[in-house]
């Protein structure tokens, strides 16, 4: 794979250039979008959520920007993941390349995007007075997992929309059970524990605890945290990949 992308890297570049270009074309503020949409949602849900549960949750904005950062890059990753086979039938019918680079390029633009927005993020740590320290920079492991287990869903959802239209319909209900699921503007401690069990079989809500964790808690998770992060993002690339190898002949009879 790494070396068909190596011989393909003109081509990738340029899919990531023209997604990233396609995404702000004909908007005022272009890549300001990439910070001040987030940051919209973030207000509406500090208004609307901070009066149930800001008054028991210390540092209640980074605690929910955390939550919003972390969900809204596995939303756009897949809901964009899904549709990057279809809208690219076109060179792929035409011309022989690896069928990945579309879902790929659409990955590392979302990527940019989220980077933006990190940014951001840390910016309102600052203004919330969370302390920085030097395990920081142990997000880059839930950052890393959680970009393999966006292409590994993202493979699953663009292989299966190219013989199922449903899918896009189905996606969207599943994102919202999702989101419903990871805890984004409220806790789970006060659940009962087969509860939060359910919880920690979202690995969403993993990535979203384990960032928290990070950011305000100031501790590093434990190593089976670690190592269940890792197997999840490792199995659902592998999955996507499978799906990618079965059916790669097919693809061009369905689009």
């Amino acid at each position: 794979m790494l070396g068909k992308l190596k011989r393909h890297q003109f081509l990738f570049e340029e899919l990531v250039k023209r997604d990233f270009k396609k995404k702000y074309k004909r908007t005022i503020l272009g890549m300001g979008w990439s910070m001040l949409a987030p940051l919209l949602m973030l207000l509406v849900m500090k208004v609307v959520f901070e009066q149930f549960f800001g008054r028991t949750v210390n540092h209640y904005t980074t605690y929910l920007f955390c939550g919003l950062l972390t969900f809204n890059w596995f939303s756009e990753s897949t809901n964009s993941g899904m549709r990057s086979l279809f809208t690219n039938a076109g060179i792929f019918s035409k011309v022989n390349v690896p069928k990945y680079l579309f879902l790929f390029s659409v990955n590392i633009q979302v990527l940019l995007n989220f980077a933006l927005t990190l940014i951001v993020f840390f910016v309102f740590c600052a203004i919330d007075h969370v302390p920085f320290t030097w395990r920081l920079l142990c997000l880059a492991y839930p950052i890393a997992t959680l970009l393999l287990f966006n292409l590994g869903i993202g493979m699953v959802l663009s292989a299966l929309f190219i013989f199922f239209r449903d899918i896009d319909y189905l996606w969207t209900v599943a994102l919202q059970l999702i989101m419903y699921g990871s805890a984004v503007f409220y806790t789970v401690d006060k659940f009962p524990p087969n509860v939060q069990l359910v919880f920690s079989l979202n690995p969403v809500y993993r990535h979203i605890a384990y960032i928290r964790e990070i950011v305000l808690g100031g501790t590093i998770p434990s190593l089976s945290t670690h190592l269940t992060l890792l197997g999840v993002a490792v199995a659902a690339f592998l999955a996507g990949a499978f799906m990618y190898k079965r059916y790669n002949t097919k693809f061009l009879y369905y689009v």
